[in-house]
């Protein structure tokens, strides 16, 4: 049996691995110290330091948003009947069948200075907005983008679960709030973290919904890494964004095992 995971492990390890380490310590035309001494020099730059501080902000909301708005979509379509359960998820996780170009290109349309929004404040006698190129496009951007991964892995858990479980909470006298909090919830927190990680992950990485909705002005690690790449052609500075990012990512999955674990003992 092992000898079957030999092929995969050795994708895995020379397509992907080792192509990530050599990026992220040892890029073309750099070496490990300097990585290290761009990594420094970004963790203390004042002007690098709010594109950090935009990137975690933007993704916490992104996450918080799509939780928000995600688990009780996944609620409802897991008590749904069975002939439209079905339904109401493919039509849920329907945008991840479009383009990501053409979902953002559809915010510009939105939220430009001649788009729907501002035409409507126009009317109301509040004058036209700009909300595109801004952090609140990218927000809006990012939660369109990354929503349906929160209901899918949401949903994961919540119609695994015994719909007798809520109701014998309720006939114990557990109002529908309490029984939602202290049943429904809990059992279904690991799948909602797993979810909340994912969107995390990818509002962090996420490339060209925040290129095309906050331009130059409303920089993020991704949008840098970009410009250190193919601008400025800096390595050992793309590198050390890289890791920036990477560390990110990784101390937010670290975060959500370790609330999943709490949450099914508490459970």
């Amino acid at each position: 049996m092992l000898a079957l995971l030999v092929p995969g492990l050795a994708v895995l390890l020379f397509a992907f691995l080792y192509p990530v380490a050599a990026t992220l310590a040892a890029p073309p035309d750099g070496d490990p110290a300097i990585v290290a001494r761009e990594t420094g020099a970004l963790l203390t730059d004042p002007y690098l330091l709010p594109v950090i501080a935009r990137t975690i902000r933007v993704a916490v909301l992104t996450t918080a948003i799509c939780l928000v708005l995600g688990f009780p979509v996944a609620y409802l379509i897991s008590r749904a009947p069975a002939r439209w359960a079905g339904k109401l998820l493919a039509l849920a996780v329907f945008p991840l069948m479009l383009n990501t170009v053409v979902r953002t290109y559809g915010w510009i349309v939105v939220l430009g200075g001649n788009g729907l929004i501002s035409q409507v404040s126009a009317a109301l006698g509040l004058g036209r907005v700009q909300l595109l190129y801004t952090e609140t496009a990218i927000v809006l951007g990012l939660v369109q983008l990354f929503l349906p991964l929160l209901i899918l892995s949401a949903y994961s858990s919540l119609s695994q679960q015994d719909p007798r479980l809520e109701e014998a909470a309720r006939g114990l006298g557990a109002s529908p709030g309490r029984a939602f909090r202290q049943v429904v919830f809990p059992l279904a927190l690991p799948g909602t973290l797993v979810g909340c990680t994912l969107v995390f992950a990818g509002a962090v990485t996420a490339f060209t919904t925040p290129q095309l909705l906050g331009g130059s002005r409303e920089r993020l690690l991704s949008t840098l890494l970009y410009s250190r790449v193919n601008v400025s052609l800096d390595w050992p500075a793309a590198s050390a964004v890289a890791l920036v990012m990477t560390v990110l990512v990784l101390a937010v999955t670290a975060l959500s095992g370790r609330l999943g674990k709490i949450g099914s003992t508490t459970s």
